[in-house]
């Protein structure tokens, strides 16, 4: 029998989407054992690649040939009915987690509502219910969980799971399912430092046992186990080198940033300062979910003006203590904490608070509508909402469009949310946030999923906030050189309790 070499090819491929042309005449060949990185700057057609290769983009010219499932179908002629598709998982950067019911998909605050959460499988019940391909056994369960680290997570609720636990468990997932082709889009973002590393050692494991992997990453972070790379421009892959020739130097995608300073000034002129005695103020504050207790006596004092990073690995806490001061975590009426000057269950609204705050999270971008144009999306910020409901107002759309110029976004004012890059989504999101002038500003993990411009640039635009308007500001990052020079005070969680 006569097998090719050839494990993926794809040949003069011209692909629609979105209105638009996102590939054409692009071709490329993966040999078998070859593991590649696709690198590039946002927009570059990275994750387009990824979805055309998965079969979920419409080829319009050219063809792909899957060498692998024709392999596969010469193997098992038993499982002729078989699809490439099934030989083929890809994790992009939203999970699809359905609730028990199986008729909706999770949504932003059930995770911090303890009834709302029963409808949620835990992460043992969700692995067990994965079945591997026939005749592609190459993982057992507890081999996945050992390599992804899962014993400590199995009893917990898949909406309970932080940012990082949450990827961890989709990677164990697209390997039970023993894929011939993994395609990772992003799996890096919002990994501390430690596992970051650690995903090295995974992907070198995983391409080991015998699974391609393709994925996206920044020059800089390619995973050692990675045979080759391709970079991408405007829909083009201009190059292709082994890993070891590769130049990561030529690619750092930091173009100078061109801040508007009299923009920013103009757009944030009605920040008032604050009248509060306290943003913030809470004491020996404890959370629990059953057995699992998440925050541990934490105090904390913020006053109008301070700038604070919010520090710690994933699974510490962050996001459940940002939930009480954002107001999503009915827990914090059974706690001592003060926002604003009032006490919680005092008698104001959650939307009494919401209205004083800016906030963007991963799990506020994983869970928000994308549905309306992202100029609607900025521009609800106005409201809290998430989207807009009601006809749009005129000025308020022009600070909104504003703030997409300052962002370097508003090329994408009249479309959709859904159908531009991800990082374009961030900064809408993050837009979104700024666009009322808030008095508090909470930015979790704000620059995940940019390139290097676009976190250098977001950067910028927040220290021009921070040295010329009262605002006070929380930021939650993993990576030191990600946080304003204006920040200079730290509160830091390890296992739910504050560390010096």
């Amino acid at each position: 029998m006569d097998v090719s070499d050839t494990f993926l090819e794809l040949n003069n491929v011209s692909v629609r989407g979105y209105n638009k042309l996102l590939f054409e005449n692009l071709s490329l060949t993966v040999h078998k054992g070859e593991h590649w990185a696709l690198v590039g700057q946002s927009g570059s057609g990275k994750s387009a690649l990824l979805q055309t290769i998965a079969g979920k983009l419409n080829v319009t010219n050219g063809n792909i040939v899957y060498g692998f499932w024709e392999e596969y179908i010469q193997q098992h002629p038993d499982n002729s009915q078989i699809t490439f598709h099934q030989l083929i998982t890809l994790l992009e950067s939203k999970h699809h987690f359905k609730n028990l019911s199986n008729t909706t998909d999770f949504y932003y605050q059930q995770r911090f509502n303890s009834s709302d959460s029963d409808d949620s499988s835990t992460v043992d019940e969700y692995i067990q219910d994965i079945h591997p391909l026939k005749g592609r056994e190459l993982w057992n369960l507890d081999e996945v969980i050992a390599l992804l680290n899962l014993q400590s997570l199995l009893h917990k609720k898949l909406i309970m799971l932080s940012n990082g636990e949450t990827k961890r468990l989709r990677i164990a997932s697209a390997l039970i399912k023993n894929p011939a082709l993994l395609l990772l889009d992003n799996p890096l973002a919002g990994l501390d430092v430690s596992t970051r590393q650690e995903f090295n050692t995974i992907i070198g494991k995983i391409a080991k046992a015998g699974t391609t992997v393709i994925m996206t990453a920044a020059p800089d972070e390619i995973p050692a186990a990675i045979t080759n790379v391709a970079v991408l421009k405007d829909g083009n892959i201009i190059e292709t080198s082994r890993r070891e020739a590769f130049d990561a130097s030529k690619y750092s995608f930091n173009p100078k940033s061109n801040i508007d300073g009299n923009a920013i000034a103009e757009l944030t002129r009605q920040t008032e300062t604050s009248p509060y005695r306290y943003i913030v103020n809470m004491r020996d504050v404890n959370i629990r979910y059953g057995e699992n207790q998440v925050l541990k006596n934490v105090s904390w004092q913020i006053k109008p003006g301070e700038h604070w990073a919010l520090l710690g690995p994933n699974g510490a806490g962050k996001s459940t203590l940002l939930s009480l001061i954002n107001g999503d975590n009915p827990q914090a009426y059974a706690n001592d904490i003060v926002l604003f000057d009032k006490k919680r269950g005092s008698g104001e609204s959650i939307w009494d608070i919401k209205k004083r705050i800016g906030y963007v999270s991963p799990e506020f971008y994983q869970y928000f509508p994308a549905d309306n144009s992202c100029l609607q999306v900025i521009e609800s910020g106005y409201y809290d909402t998430l989207g807009l409901f009601r006809p749009s107002n005129s000025v308020y759309q022009q600070k909104a469009l504003q703030w997409m110029k300052v962002l370097e976004i508003d090329q994408y004012a009249r479309t959709l949310l859904k159908n531009i890059p991800a990082s374009a989504q961030r900064l809408c999101l993050l837009a979104r946030a700024l666009v009322k002038n808030p008095p508090l500003l909470i930015f979790d993990e704000p620059c995940q999923g940019l390139d290097t411009h676009q976190q250098e640039h977001f950067k910028s635009v927040v220290e021009q906030i921070c040295h010329n308007t009262p605002v006070t500001l929380i930021y939650v990052t993993h990576y030191q050189h990600e946080i304003p020079d204006s920040v200079d005070k730290v509160l830091r969680l390890q296992k739910g309790a504050v560390v010096s």
